[in-house]
């Protein structure tokens, strides 16, 4: 297995534009590359293009008549059927919408091909995560479930154990949808209480289909306004306990950065330096349990200069095994680019002055009126049972 880490980029994932109204501005991706850079982040890992997904990956996941609508919506974006998720708010159809999307696609399952045969030990795709596309329909910006076909495509190669978790405010519900019935796959997903965000679901007594799915889907519904201590003391509470049980072969992460107190469109309050703390345990856990393979993915994010950019770039550097220190100054070249790009002023360090961020590990104990721990006990009582593991 060759020691460095894989990151996936093509400028070309950057097209991938519903719009200069919409919340998910390409320019999270040029920027995070460009900090990345500014690092030397890339000449600590090997930067390759994957070519984008054909349709019979496609079809690992999508129905043939949905990949059909996308591409006629990407020739002609008047014509996008709605009825598909196409053409609406959340996923306006825009030109070169399937290539954008398929490429997307693409840099995920080259990853995962490549961490399955030991060419790298961890690949990163920040431009992936696009988790909640569903086999028959887009949704909540998301065309194609990169997630999910690159672990449908992990399955094809012969992978029996692919653990998913999942560390976006919104809920993973295209890839558990994905995988609902499928006792190869855990999914695991950490995300704001459906009660007040979107898509409404990942309550905790959603846990896998009857029978061999059973177990098979974890969620940990968080309380709105949910801190780093918080956050952390549940993803410790669930994750590793989790993954000691299912010995995954792969790990596949989703690292979306919309956790984060700045963030526009979601209420928990994260801080850049416990999204960090997550990454670290991440690669920590895929060491442990899996012989280091590990396939990180971004996700969602929508403080695009402030937050995006820091979150990701830490994310590399923790796959590279060349960490940023989070008090290291950033340097004044990227940001004169995010003057120049946004006419915003950017961060001027890579943490929240946050660092080290602290948490109760759950081994001492819970509080039954604490609404954080309600949650967790929630999620412990639901699923662990089902997996012959104790509450």
């Amino acid at each position: 297995m060759s020691g460095r880490a894989l990151l996936m980029w093509d400028e070309a994932v950057t097209q991938y534009d519903f719009g200069s109204e919409h919340p998910m501005d390409p320019v999270r991706l040029a920027l995070t590359m460009s900090l990345v850079r500014a690092y030397g982040l890339d000449r600590a890992v090997d930067v390759v293009a994957a070519k984008p997904a054909g349709d019979s990956t496609l079809r690992l996941v999508h129905r043939e008549d949905y990949v059909a609508a996308v591409r006629a919506a990407s020739a002609d974006p008047r014509h996008a059927d709605q009825s598909y998720g196409l053409g609406t708010v959340d996923d306006p159809a825009f030109t070169g919408m399937h290539e954008a999307s398929a490429l997307i696609a693409g840099q995920s399952v080259g990853a995962a091909e490549a961490v399955w045969r030991g060419e790298a030990a961890h690949a990163v795709n920040f431009a992936g995560g696009l988790h909640h596309a569903m086999p028959g329909a887009a949704s909540g910006f998301c065309i194609y479930n990169d997630a999910s076909l690159a672990i449908a495509r992990l399955l094809e190669l012969g992978a029996e154990r692919v653990a998913y978790v999942d560390v976006d405010v919104h809920h993973g519900d295209g890839v558990q949808a994905a995988f609902w019935e499928d006792p190869r796959v855990l999914t695991v997903s950490l995300h704001e209480h459906p009660r007040t965000l979107f898509p409404q679901t990942g309550w905790p007594e959603e846990t896998g289909a009857a029978g061999p799915g059973e177990g098979g889907a974890v969620n940990v519904a968080l309380p709105a306004g949910t801190g780093d201590a918080g956050w952390l003391r549940a993803f410790h509470a669930v994750v590793p306990e989790l993954l000691a049980d299912f010995r995954p072969q792969v790990l596949v992460t989703q690292h979306g950065a919309d956790t984060h107190f700045e963030d526009p469109l979601a209420h928990l309050a994260v801080s850049l330096d416990a999204q960090r703390a997550v990454q670290e345990s991440c690669h920590e856990l895929a060491h442990t349990y899996a012989e280091g393979r590990w396939l990180a993915l971004g996700g969602g994010g929508y403080a695009v200069v402030d937050v995006v950019p820091r979150s990701w770039t830490h994310l590399v550097g923790i796959a590279a095994h060349a960490p940023v220190d989070p008090e290291s100054v950033i340097p004044s070249s990227w940001r004169d680019e995010v003057y120049a790009r946004t006419r915003q002023p950017g961060p001027g360090r890579m943490t929240d002055g946050l660092w080290p961020v602290g948490f109760r590990d759950w081994s001492g104990g819970y509080d039954p009126a604490d609404r954080l721990d309600q949650a967790v006990l929630a999620t412990r009582k639901a699923a662990f049972p089902l997996r012959g593991m104790l509450a």
